[in-house]
């Protein structure tokens, strides 16, 4: 099964050597992505409360603009997504259902 990507009609830029629009916001995009990495390793190994609320607080700000971004790109065509096939959808869910029986709860409360 051949399916369209899913995709916004896309805003034209020039295609000139210096940079434009898109070029600028996947740039900040890429970086925005690179630094919420960056802030979700800091979170994991903060060891004093009054850091982790900081590091959050901007974590937090860092994620929200990278939506933004994201959210600007695919309204503009600029970044498109692939539709999942159904198999692929299914044969994931089979697998991650199996490891339900190796929760230390009960796989009744899992959905």
């Amino acid at each position: 099964m051949n399916q369209q990507p899913i995709q916004n009609p896309e805003t034209q830029v020039p295609k000139t050597p210096q940079m434009n629009d898109r070029d600028f916001i996947n740039d900040l995009l890429a970086t925005e992505k690179y630094m919420t990495a960056s802030y979700s390793t800091a979170l994991n190994e903060a060891s004093h409360q009054a850091l982790y609320q900081d590091l959050l607080a901007i974590f937090t700000e860092t994620q929200n603009m990278q939506r933004e971004l994201y959210t600007v790109m695919f309204q503009k065509g600029w970044y498109k997504l692939e539709p999942a096939e159904q198999q692929n959808m299914q044969k994931s869910y089979q697998q991650f259902k199996g490891y339900a029986n190796q929760f230390p709860y009960s796989s009744s409360t899992v959905q």
